[in-house]
């Protein structure tokens, strides 16, 4: 099986890409915007260039069986641009429609797009997200992923090619970029933390589980045409993340009360309101779906997820 892999240099990516390259079913051709390394011998590289709708994609879907589009542009902490739902258009919606097309062309037999949680929205209330829930984008970056799984369905029906959605939520790990990446700093800081009263619950993925769910949609025939939306399962609250984090950096979390309202204020005023969404809501995932459809299990429970990965990030910084 010839599997083409978008975003091969990302967080993502690059784990994808070591998962896939051991393994003698698979061959494994990653695309690249620029002429680097992938950090695998054995995998083919073929660069492309910017992405958007002219990008030709051609040259790197010869004789692929399978695309895994991970690729696009992600949300930029403090973007302000007025323009910035046309720039994640660009590259999420426009970029994925034109390989989605010439993937088609090309003969490729399965579409896997990774989304975005955020589709459905920023948090819940009074039950998890499911693959019924009602889309509701709360930002730029989840309008075009939105969009893009549209487009990519209509262009998949009909056709040979099968599609397969998989929402996820924040994805951690060592390496992690954005906001969980600064929470292992600060955590790994021990400096005192106002999150104690925080009562949320949040539903995230490590690294390794995400890997292991894309495994299982590139090669398991139950995955076509399906939505997924999952998790690792379990849903902890922001002090237990941070708890489980310390341990890995065997450390002991420092943590103490602040009201909530004090921080949302605070967090408004130096723009940091995505912050405090993931630190202080909610979000749920019920990824029962991918369980029973695909008999998925999380090969790693995120308390030993959330461990190693405070293990791994003092590891790399020493």
């Amino acid at each position: 099986m010839r599997v083409l892999v978008t975003g091969a240099t990302g967080f993502v990516g690059r784990s994808l890409i070591g998962a896939c390259a051991g393994l003698e079913s698979i061959d494994v051709v990653a695309a690249l915007r620029t002429s680097q390394l992938c950090g695998e011998s054995s995998v083919g590289v073929v660069v492309i260039g910017d992405i958007n709708d002219e990008t030709n994609w051609r040259p790197a879907l010869a004789g692929v069986d399978v695309v895994v589009h991970l690729a696009g542009r992600a949300h930029v902490m403090g973007e302000a641009h007025s323009d910035s739902l046309a720039r994640f258009r660009s590259v999420n919606v426009g970029g994925t429609t034109a390989l989605a097309r010439q993937a088609c062309e090309a003969g490729v037999k399965r579409f896997i797009l990774i989304s975005s949680i955020g589709v459905n929205g920023a948090r819940t209330i009074d039950k998890p997200f499911s693959e019924v829930s009602t889309p509701a984008p709360h930002a730029a970056y989840a309008v075009s992923k939105l969009e893009a799984e549209q487009e990519l369905r209509q262009i998949a029906e009909g056709s040979a090619m099968e599609w397969v959605i998989v929402r996820p939520p924040l994805v951690y790990g060592a390496q992690a970029p954005g906001n969980f990446g600064r929470l292992l700093k600060l955590v790994s800081s021990s400096l005192p933390l106002p999150l104690a009263s925080v009562k949320n619950s949040r539903s995230m993925i490590s690294l390794e589980n995400l890997v292991h769910f894309l495994r299982q949609c590139i090669t398991q025939s139950s995955a076509a045409n399906q939505l997924f939306l999952i998790s690792d399962g379990i849903a902890l609250s922001t002090p237990e993340i941070i708890a489980h984090l310390a341990v890995g950096m065997g450390l002991q979390p420092r943590l103490f009360s602040c009201p909530p309202a004090l921080m949302r204020w605070g967090a408004s005023l130096i723009g940091r309101q995505v912050m405090y969404t993931q630190l202080c809501e909610s979000l749920t995932i019920d990824s029962s779906k991918a369980t029973s459809l695909l008999e998925w299990v999380p090969p790693l429970p995120p308390e030993l997820a959330l461990q190693k990965c405070g293990r791994e990030f003092l590891a790399l910084r020493s």
